[in-house]
């Protein structure tokens, strides 16, 4: 990222620094970071710019409260010269791989036995149901983003401002280099083009980002159990966790419900 980008915000920022990963040839500075806690208000103003300033706004999360380096970021455990560029990558392709390998049975998962294991998917079997249909937008999707965003700040008030250059919050992700999902696949690009699919058919935006989560706001959510339950379908191929090591029952349909008008989606991988 190009520190001279910060001079087309208009909004005023806070003191902050170029974070410059520490893998890699020191070449690459993934973020800007705000040194101060973030406010709502100041991501929502850097978000309305996003267009014309090339940056995108993310609330970055850190460990713990106690954590007085706020890793990942401040640390640069960042890695954006590991991945690969999302656009390479099919979304309902990698769903559809993710799923199959997530519904096969493993005789050595201490978390879930074979049966459990079968009754998270057991509405669709072990096939790939197929991407859920598009949704018409139910309310402006800035708007969504900026009261997540609020909700999100009042949550986590430790949270920083960072700031990315990308074409698209999905994007951002792998430019800045995140890699919460690294347990599951240490490409962060690939599921950078699963957001972009989300943000095209359900004006999602990311708005904020953990060690090992990640926050979207969602202005076209589902609004009956049919469309929940597919949706449901794409959330646990991106990330079993979700389902895995949910709220019990531990089954699609009972997470679907959860779904039906919320409109944030929120994913931690363990």
């Amino acid at each position: 990222m190009n520190p001279e980008l910060l001079s087309a915000v208009e909004a005023p920022l806070p003191s902050g620094r170029m974070i410059t990963p520490d893998e890699g040839d020191g070449d690459v500075q993934a973020l800007w970071m705000s040194d101060e806690l973030a406010t709502a208000e100041l991501w929502a103003r850097v978000h309305a710019e996003r267009t014309r300033t090339g940056l995108r706004p993310l609330l970055l999360d850190s460990r713990d409260l106690r954590d007085s380096e706020f890793r990942p970021c401040a640390s640069g455990e960042l890695f954006p010269e590991r991945m690969s560029c999302p656009d390479t990558h099919n979304p309902a392709e990698l769903l559809s791989g993710w799923w199959k390998n997530y519904t096969v049975i493993d005789e050595d998962d201490d978390m879930l036995s074979p049966e459990d294991r079968l009754a998270v998917t057991a509405l669709f079997g072990l096939d790939w149901p197929g991407l859920a249909p598009a949704h018409r937008l139910a309310i402006d999707p800035d708007t969504t983003a900026a009261d997540y965003a609020q909700y999100f700040a009042a949550r986590r008030p430790q949270s920083r401002l960072g700031l990315v250059a990308a074409d698209s919050g999905a994007h951002a992700l792998t430019a800045a280099g995140w890699d919460g999902p690294v347990n599951y696949d240490n490409d962060t690009a690939k599921f950078s083009a699963v957001v972009a699919s989300w943000e095209q058919r359900f004006g999602a935006h990311v708005v904020a980002v953990g060690p090992a989560t990640l926050h979207l706001s969602i202005a076209a959510p589902p609004t009956s159990a049919e469309v929940a339950l597919h949706i449901a379908a794409e959330h646990f191929a991106f990330c079993p966790a979700n389902i895995w090591q949910g709220h019990h029952p531990r089954t699609l349909s009972a997470y679907a419900e959860r779904l039906i008008g919320n409109r944030c989606w929120e994913f931690w991988w363990d």
